[in-house]
């Protein structure tokens, strides 16, 4: 018997060429960011074979998705929407020519997700929780499915010091209205997904609060993404660099898992899917490989 987890109101997805069914499967989302200020690897994929490259080993690797991005989400100056669009949509074309692979672009203009989705992309993940509101009818105008994220920030700005009454319930509430917000605009429900925004205008102890809390995102009933790769709440918990942050993120990927989460946004992908591998498995939702041990009249030690 699987364990038993939030219900999901519209738990089989076809995302692109991909089905899912996250009742019983969680997928593996890879990052690669077409970014040369990067959070996690500084702008070693910025070039553009590399970036197709790490797309491509990703895939190859056991990731289900490919989450691209070309801003960041921390505070900086705008870039231009053309050069977004000259970062994302290149790797877009290369990726879906070779690979059926679920392909996300992380934006939160509206004009980038347009060309990023005619491009080949199936996904759009904005981490504003579409702060333009032009997104909603972007997604809305295809086929592609949204991810909305929840952060307080105008998209590139400083918000100091983050306060809540309580973490959680603020996601919740910001995340149903957000929600509601996008099929009031022509999204529908069952092409959307629901990320808490670990770290984004959180601080430590509010993303530990959302982690450990991750079954009331959940039951929202929307497919719940949890990205908690190498984020600073990891690194400070563990008194841990960027590059040592490996077993955290692990850890803290899998307990989501057991709280509800279907989606998890890892940078380090070979070790990310034998850890979502071995969970379904223990949820119920796996079989083994194979079966070998105690199985027969002798075994080996």
């Amino acid at each position: 018997m699987s364990a038993c987890l939030p219900p999901l109101r519209h738990p089989v997805r076809t995302i692109g060429a991909r089905t899912f069914d996250f009742s019983r499967q969680i997928a593996i989302m890879a990052v690669v960011n077409r970014t040369p200020d990067s959070f996690y690897d500084r702008g070693a994929t910025f070039a553009l074979d590399q970036a197709v490259q790490a797309c491509l080993a990703a895939a190859a690797r056991g990731a289900d998705w490919i989450d691209i991005g070309g801003v960041p989400f921390k505070p900086g100056p705008p870039l231009p929407v053309e050069e977004e669009i000259a970062r994302v949509v290149p790797v877009v074309e290369a990726l879906r020519r070779e690979s059926d692979v679920v392909i996300s672009v992380d934006t939160f203009d509206a004009e980038v997700a347009r060309h990023a989705i005619a491009a080949g992309a199936d996904v759009i993940n904005d981490t504003t929780g579409i702060h333009d509101p032009g997104m909603a009818g972007a997604v809305a105008d295809s086929d592609a499915t949204l991810v909305i994220t929840h952060s307080l920030a105008a998209p590139r700005t400083v918000y100091p010091r983050p306060q809540y009454d309580d973490v959680v319930d603020e996601v919740v509430s910001f995340l149903r209205d957000r929600a509601a917000f996008a099929v009031s605009l022509g999204v529908p429900e069952e092409r959307l997904i629901v990320d808490p925004g670990h770290d984004l205008n959180k601080n430590t102890l509010h993303s530990l609060e959302v982690t450990r809390r991750f079954d009331e995102i959940a039951a929202i009933g929307l497919p719940a993404l949890a990205a908690v790769s190498n984020k600073d709440f990891i690194g400070e918990t563990l008194d841990a660099e960027r590059s040592e942050r490996l077993e955290g993120s692990l850890a803290a990927a899998v307990f989501c898992i057991t709280q509800g989460a279907r989606i998890v946004r890892m940078h380090n992908v070979r070790e990310s899917v034998a850890a979502v591998h071995m969970t379904e498995a223990i949820l119920g939702f796996r079989q083994p490989a194979y079966l070998k041990h105690n199985m027969g009249d002798f075994n080996e030690e």
